[in-house]
């Protein structure tokens, strides 16, 4: 699955640069994850990264954006390819 941000973030900007695919952008109203590029870090980290560090714990999974842990590293190897 992919990450996604509720309205319950508060814009403080932490997981943003810590994204290693850049799929957390800043949407109209709060930061926002593109889905085709989030890879729940796999391949990059053991730890979500953005999850670990938002303060307000507002980044749960998508549930409309279901995804295998080997889809997420075929996602990573195919991102990582087109760098």
């Amino acid at each position: 699955m992919a990450l996604m941000i509720t309205d319950a973030c508060i814009n403080c900007d932490v997981c943003e640069p810590a994204c290693p695919n850049d799929a957390i952008y800043e949407g109209e109203e709060h930061y926002e994850i593109k889905p085709e590029l989030c890879t729940e870090c796999v391949g990059h980290f053991e730890e979500k990264q953005c999850v670990t560090l938002c303060p307000v714990d507002c980044i749960p999974l998508d549930p409309d954006w279901k995804e295998s842990q080997e889809q997420l590293f075929q996602k990573y190897q195919s991102l990582s390819s087109s760098k």
